[in-house]
């Protein structure tokens, strides 16, 4: 019996896997209550590249909006060194919104389109 957490990750995963014919990697984020996440899966399902709080120093004053922006404007520096452009955004089980957005919102300002 699958939870409402897990049926939401799978609902999303295999719509973006369905929808995707211009067959781009997908970033997925993942986070906690300290640190946020961010990888870019290519189509085989390896791992092309990875940025994460962890690492970066940051204040203890940083809050988590601020962290996903950092993350997001490196991740999107570190994919475009990869010569990785057009991507799809996998938010996972997450809400649009919040630390997720931001994230998603500096990964366009700093060159990524998805």
């Amino acid at each position: 019996m699958l939870t409402n957490y897990e049926r939401r990750k799978y609902r999303v995963k295999n719509k973006i896997i369905s929808r995707n014919k211009s067959l781009r990697p997908r970033i997925v984020v993942s986070r906690s209550n300290k640190n946020f996440y961010a990888q870019l899966i290519g189509l085989e399902g390896n791992v092309i590249c990875a940025f994460s709080t962890l690492n970066f120093e940051q204040d203890n004053k940083t809050t988590g909006i601020e962290k996903a922006k950092l993350v997001g404007k490196k991740f999107a520096e570190v994919c475009l060194k990869n010569n990785v452009k057009e991507v799809v955004f996998d938010k996972g089980a997450y809400i649009y919104g919040g630390r997720v957005k931001a994230m998603a919102d500096a990964c366009r300002e700093a060159g990524l389109s998805f």
